[in-house]
C-alpha cells in the first residue's frame, strides 16, 4: 500500500488504520504529486491512495503519468478526494485510476475498496458515482467520435447503460432480470471488447461515446 496526501493527519490516520488489518503493508506515503510517483515507482505498491488536490504535481496529474508508465501501470490507483468540491474525479478516472471514494467514507468501507482494487477490479462508490453522472450530465463535454460500438450486443449495450449509471453487478441483474453470473460475463465481453483496463475505464468510454446522456436529451 502507498498512501498520497499533503495532509500529514490523513496520511499517518490512514497508515495506522491500515497496519492493523491483516493483509496489509503500508510500503510508503506522499506528501505531493512528484512524490507519490516516486513512491510508486520505487516501492511498486499494489494499490496507492492519491489525493486530487496536492502541491507541485496535482493526483490528477500523478495518476496519468503512473498510468503511462509500464513500470508503475500495475499500481491500482485509488482516489481519495472530497468530492462534493472536486470537478476532477471523472478526469482522474480517464487518466487511469481504477475507482474513488469519498474521505468521509467509513473505515471497513475503505479496506474493502482497497481489496476489491488490488484484485484488478474497478471501485466506484454507487453514491458518488452517481454524484459524478450529475455532474457530467451538466458539463459541455462533447462525446467522443473515437471507438467502435457497433460490435456491441444491445444486451452489452444495457449492461454498460448500467455500468455507467454506478449500478453494480447485483442491481444490474436486478433491473435486467438475468443472472448474477450472467451480468459478470457480459461485464467481462464489454472490458474486453473495448479495450477497457477495468469497470471505471467502462464509464469513461460510455460517457465519451454519448451512451449516457443528459436527462433532458434521453
Amino acid at each position: 500500500m502507498g498512501i498520497a496526501d499533503d495532509e500529514a493527519l490523513i496520511r499517518s490516520g490512514l497508515a495506522v488504520l491500515l497496519s492493523h488489518e491483516p493483509g496489509f503493508e503500508v510500503v510508503g506515503d506522499a506528501a505531493d504529486g512528484l512524490a507519490a510517483v516516486q513512491l510508486a515507482r520505487q516501492q511498486h505498491p499494489d494499490v496507492l491512495l492519491m489525493d486530487i488536490r496536492m502541491p507541485g504535481i496535482d493526483g490528477l496529474e500523478a495518476t496519468r503519468r503512473l498510468a503511462a508508465d509500464p513500470d508503475s501501470a500495475d499500481t491500482r490507483i485509488l482516489i481519495l478526494t472530497t468530492f462534493d468540491h472536486d470537478e476532477n474525479v471523472f478526469a482522474a478516472l480517464r487518466a487511469g485510476a481504477s475507482g474513488f471514494l469519498p474521505k468521509d467514507t467509513e473505515p471497513q468501507r475503505l479496506l474493502d475498496a482497497i481489496r476489491t482494487v488490488a484484485s484488478g477490479e474497478a471501485l466506484l462508490a454507487p453514491r458518488a458515482t452517481r454524484r459524478l453522472i450529475e455532474e457530467f450530465r451538466r458539463s459541455t463535454v462533447a462525446p467522443s467520435d473515437g471507438g467502435d460500438l457497433d460490435q456491441l450486443t444491445e444486451r452489452e449495450l444495457e449492461v454498460l447503460r448500467a455500468v455507467a449509471a454506478g449500478l453494480s453487478n447485483a442491481e444490474i441483474s436486478e433491473r435486467l432480470v438475468i443472472s448474477y453470473a450472467t451480468t459478470k460475463t457480459h461485464v467481462s465481453r464489454l472490458l474486453y471488447k473495448l479495450g477497457a483496463r477495468d469497470r471505471a475505464q467502462l464509464v469513461v468510454i460510455a460517457f465519451d461515446h454519448g451512451i449516457v446522456r443528459p436527462a433532458a436529451e434521453a
